[in-house]
């Protein structure tokens, strides 16, 4: 890992990731692509070490509460932050300014907050999403190595359904004759509707591949998938969107259940509803003084 001092810790959707990088060792992150410009190894952790400084500045100088995120480009949960607690630093801040939090994950370290999530959720709105893939462990153990496998994260949204906090899902992304099987949509769900998620993003079964991206995946295949790699750049060449045959029939499967079950599956109703800020004090702090003139 490496420290760096930021200007801006916010972007102007009120984004954070307090991490560049990552460690989980997904064989298919986009954010490994050359366009993003990054200046050192992925494996060697930017930290942003002013990060708690510049986000207490920026809460405090918000005129207007709003929902704060974090993940999209970094796991806020990766293994460093067991000992940096930086992720917890900034909810704490987010919990006591009271802005609302939609946070993204694939770790079940997000636990070790369930606290803090509990406490913003009561003031104004947390959403939690969760990344899952692959029902089959074994292989989710190839794809997503170095965190918690599918099973233990589904784990994770039932404590949050119990909890009342509100999920959301990322079936995203299904590798093309890897994992975009009927028996893997089909399980996913099942953990989806068991832990009564809100919503499913979902862009298309398949996976995204450019520059820097696409060589770590040739390798990781070529590892784990001998002959596979040909048979993707057979089939897709050089395509930036590299979509399932399957897609169709696969996309039928999540729409149905997702009807049934009353979860959303439309990804700008679920963005909608994460950017949406919520006041749940609103209304519930009159004074004693005032509810005794109602009473009289």
């Amino acid at each position: 890992m490496h420290e760096k001092k930021v200007k801006s810790i916010l972007s102007p959707q009120n984004g954070m990731n307090l991490y560049r990088g990552c460690l989980h060792g997904c064989i298919y992150c986009d954010a490994r692509s050359t366009c993003y410009q990054m200046q050192h190894e992925f494996e060697d952790i930017e930290v942003k070490s002013n990060a708690v400084e510049l986000l207490e500045k920026t809460l405090r100088s918000k005129r207007k509460k709003c929902m704060i995120g974090t993940g999209a480009m970094s796991d806020p949960y990766i293994p460093l932050e067991k000992q940096l607690c930086y992720t917890r630093k900034c909810l704490e801040l987010i919990d006591s300014y009271e802005f609302g939090l939609t946070i993204l994950t694939k770790s079940d370290l997000i636990l070790r907050d369930l606290d803090l999530l509990k406490s913003i959720n009561r003031k104004t709105k947390c959403v939690v999403q969760m990344t899952l893939t692959t029902y089959d462990e074994d292989l989710c153990r190839k794809i997503e190595p170095n965190v918690c496998t599918t099973k233990r994260r589904a784990e994770v949204l039932n404590i949050l359904r119990d909890e009342g906090i509100p999920t959301v899902v990322w079936f995203t992304p299904v590798l093309p004759f890897i994992n975009d099987t009927e028996e893997n949509v089909r399980g996913i769900l099942d953990y989806c509707v068991r832990a009564k998620v809100y919503g499913i993003v979902q862009w298309g079964f398949g996976v995204t591949l450019r520059e820097g991206d696409r060589e770590y995946f040739y390798r990781k295949l070529d590892e784990h998938f001998p002959g596979m790699k040909e048979r993707y750049i057979r089939t897709f060449g050089n395509a930036y969107e590299v979509q399932s045959p399957r897609n169709p029939e696969l996309m039928e499967i999540l729409s149905n259940t997702c009807k049934k079950h009353g979860i959303r599956f439309k990804n700008e109703e679920i963005f909608r509803y994460m950017r949406e800020f919520e006041d749940k004090t609103a209304g519930k702090q009159m004074s004693l003084f005032e509810l005794g003139e109602i009473d009289m």
